[in-house]
């Protein structure tokens, strides 16, 4: 195996989120991973500190899209509008290999509730860093909040659209997160 093999962290994702699938998160192994993904285990650990960290790949990368994106919406943006920059500008980094993991991570996270508490602590820190971001912009802590809870929901809810969607669908994330976006927003209208 060659040592240091460009794309090890991408392959690493593959091969768990593959394993998983197969076999089940509890039966799959780091040394199992590591050889799907055709590194040694030490690289494994260069990049991941164990097999729950695979769930949360990216997460920083992301956390900070969804801030930047944020950050540089127009000065006149509501929050909701802040968001949805943040939103456009996470999605833009997702590409082909973040679909077609979508259902199978999925399956995944829903077969185990080691997966399931790190998910959910994902979705606190998505939360956390797009909260953050609108508070920079002076929005108000409790709408800063919700803005923040929001865009998750939608980010999720449109992920999960977007990766289940027909392969022929070229428009990408943002649109799907956008739209799943609206409709929560439209819900929390409604709320009276």
């Amino acid at each position: 195996m060659a040592r240091w093999q460009p794309g090890a962290p991408q392959r690493l994702v593959v091969a768990a989120v593959d394993l998983f699938t197969e076999q089940g998160y509890d039966a799959t192994t780091v040394t199992q991973i590591a050889e799907r993904a055709g590194v040694t285990k030490s690289t494994f650990f260069r990049y991941f500190s164990d097999k729950r960290e695979i769930l949360v790949a990216g997460q920083e990368t992301l956390s900070r899209l969804l801030a930047d994106g944020i950050a540089e919406a127009p000065a006149s943006a509501s929050p909701l509008q802040a968001v949805a920059a943040g939103l456009e500008r996470a999605s833009s980094a997702m590409g082909a290999t973040n679909r077609e993991l979508g259902p199978r991570l999925k399956a995944a996270v829903a077969a185990s509730t080691e997966l399931q508490e790190r998910d959910a602590l994902k979705s606190v820190g998505l939360a956390a860093a797009m909260t953050a971001a609108l508070i920079a912009r002076g929005v108000p802590d409790a709408t800063a909040h919700l803005a923040g809870e929001l865009g998750v929901l939608a980010f999720k809810q449109g992920y999960a659209q977007w990766s289940e969607s027909d392969r022929d669908d070229t428009e990408g994330l943002a649109p799907h997160a956008l739209a799943a976006l609206e409709d929560l927003r439209a819900a929390t209208a409604s709320l009276g």
